[in-house]
């Protein structure tokens, strides 16, 4: 059963979403999750994982369902009036400004979130000790951090909007395996600081060890949800080819 939105940090329901006059490639998810948990969505190329994530964040409008962020409708608002809402969206790509340095990126992030309870030294202060592999390199060009620097560097700049929920769209893409499990140690450390968070990911052995739960998408819909200590990867290749209800 559906759980009540007050005691969920995002819930989503008939969510559906597609691209121009296409057919919808999010086709009637269902999705609750609890405050301070990581849900891993995982499944093959082309099951719709990037398109749900950015359907929830506001960059692919909805067609049909709803969107609540503790407890509040935002499903007709602009990915901006999100983020007051309490949403966060980090992408695949394009997630840093390369040109400029960590300090700079991190106050372009709040530029224009003036109004937004939480924001200012204090949160700056607490998401900077969440990374100190670029908290103390304030100067250093975002171009010249290594691909888990950046990261780490989007997630800090998504945080300090001090969001009740982040959605995360396949942080790893990329990496090298020690950097992947740096990054998802990092991933873990926001977590325990009480955000929720939503993780779309390939990498399902490394998102397997981080996650409260997993939910699996195959062509658009919600194939299976469980609790990440009850699966294996060699679980879910059924799943992903078709070969399981």
């Amino acid at each position: 059963m559906m759980a009540h939105s007050e005691t969920n940090a995002l819930l989503v329901q008939g969510l559906r979403a597609g691209y121009g006059r296409g057919g919808d490639i999010v086709c009637g998810i269902d999705f609750a999750q609890k405050a301070e948990t990581i849900v891993a969505v995982i499944g093959p190329n082309g099951s719709g994982k990037s398109s749900f994530v950015k359907t929830v964040a506001g960059l692919l409008p909805a067609r049909a369902g709803s969107i609540s962020v503790t407890g509040s409708d935002v499903t007709t608002l602009s990915p901006a009036r999100r983020v007051f809402a309490g949403l966060a969206y980090v992408p695949q790509e394009a997630n840093v400004f390369r040109s400029l340095t960590i300090r700079e990126n991190l106050k372009l992030a709040t530029e224009f979130l003036r109004g937004r309870p939480g924001i200012g030294r204090e949160q700056e202060e607490r998401v900077l000790s969440l990374f100190p592999e670029i908290s103390a390199r304030p100067r250093t060009l975002a171009g010249n951090l290594s691909g888990g620097q950046r990261q780490m560097l989007a997630f800090a700049c998504a945080l300090l909007a001090n969001p009740e929920v982040l959605l995360l769209d396949e942080p790893s893409a990329g990496l090298s395996p020690k950097i992947v499990g740096q990054t998802m140690e990092a991933i873990a450390r926001v977590r325990e600081s009480g955000v929720t968070i939503v993780l779309v990911e390939q990498n399902v052995s490394a998102a397997l060890k981080i996650a409260d739960e997993v939910v699996v998408l195959v062509a658009g819909r919600l194939s299976l949800r469980a609790p990440a200590k009850d699966v294996s990867p060699g679980d879910l290749a059924g799943l992903f080819f078709g070969k399981a209800a």
